[in-house]
């Protein structure tokens, strides 16, 4: 892995967490201070960093609060690229990136992680974070102004972003080594019951889905890009050596794509922080 260098003094605040689903860690978030002065020489920043003031709350629901400060943005650059570190498993995603199949470049929402309980022990599995291309921002006018607690609970927000032509992408990066037809097995049990009749279509497309992981070993640090090009079409990239140069399977299903995107911004999503952060960084954008 490359190494992080600081871009300047960092901005950190931590705060515990009360919920047992969340690791009694506390999250912790660093930026540097000299916001002004950076974005003056970055072209390509995420949606979040172009924001000077980001208030991040989840107090109501998970007992704990984090502040972006005026004077906050971006944790970390290597080189040219800024980066933003998922706190639950330091997991450092891209505040932008560019992926095979997509017209233009996509830009950082939020980040958030993924835990399973065994045995009443939380263990985490990966870290994951959307991206979207920026001109979606612009057909969600309609909820400028509301907070994030209200974006949060708002399904028509979210069925706007997915139903929206331009690509989204949500990429998961493995925290743990996992067998592919496991990490399948988990994905296919939280699909299916959101399709209450699928058709020979669907059944296609989830048997696609199905071989890219069947007897795959998906190592820690595997990234897995699920790209929406359009509500009806979506792209899968597993890489293991960093971003992918290539598709490994596109899926043709308006019922398993929408399915799957219910499956991480529906009413029960299966990581509460991710879309915690993703309501977050619209409420900042949009206000």
């Amino acid at each position: 892995m490359l190494g992080i260098v600081a871009m300047s003094t960092p901005i950190c605040h931590s705060s515990p967490t009360k919920s047992s689903f969340w690791n009694s860690q506390r999250p912790r978030i660093c930026f540097p201070a000299n916001l002004a002065t950076q974005l003056s020489n970055v072209q390509v920043f995420s949606l979040l960093s172009t924001f000077p003031y980001h208030r991040f709350s989840l107090q109501k629901t998970y007992g704990f609060r984090t502040h972006f400060s005026p004077k906050a943005a971006a944790s970390s650059s290597v080189g040219s690229t800024e980066y933003v570190e998922e706190p639950a498993t330091n997991v450092k995603f891209q505040t932008s990136l560019t992926l095979p199949g997509c017209s233009s470049t996509l830009l950082l929402l939020g980040t958030g992680f993924r835990e399973k309980v065994f045995a009443i022990i939380g263990v985490k599995v990966y870290a994951a974070g959307l991206y979207v291309n920026q001109s979606i921002i612009s057909k969600l006018d309609g909820w400028k102004g509301r907070s994030a607690a209200e974006i949060q609970e708002d399904s028509s927000l979210f069925d706007s972003i997915f139903q929206a032509p331009p690509e989204k992408s949500l990429q998961i990066v493995l925290v743990r080594d996992v067998d592919g037809k496991t990490f399948w097995d988990a994905l296919d049990d939280a699909i299916s019951p959101r399709i209450k009749t699928p058709t020979p279509v669907d059944q296609s497309a989830l048997s696609t889905f199905r071989s890219i992981f069947q007897g795959r070993p998906l190592k820690k640090g595997t990234f897995i890009f699920l790209t929406w090009l359009n509500p009806g079409k979506m792209l899968v990239c597993v890489s293991s050596d960093g971003l992918p140069s290539g598709v490994d399977a596109a899926i043709e299903s308006m019922n398993v794509t929408s399915a799957l995107f219910d499956v991480f911004f529906g009413g029960d999503p299966v990581s509460p922080s991710l879309k915690a952060s993703v309501a977050n960084g619209l409420a900042t954008i949009l206000k």
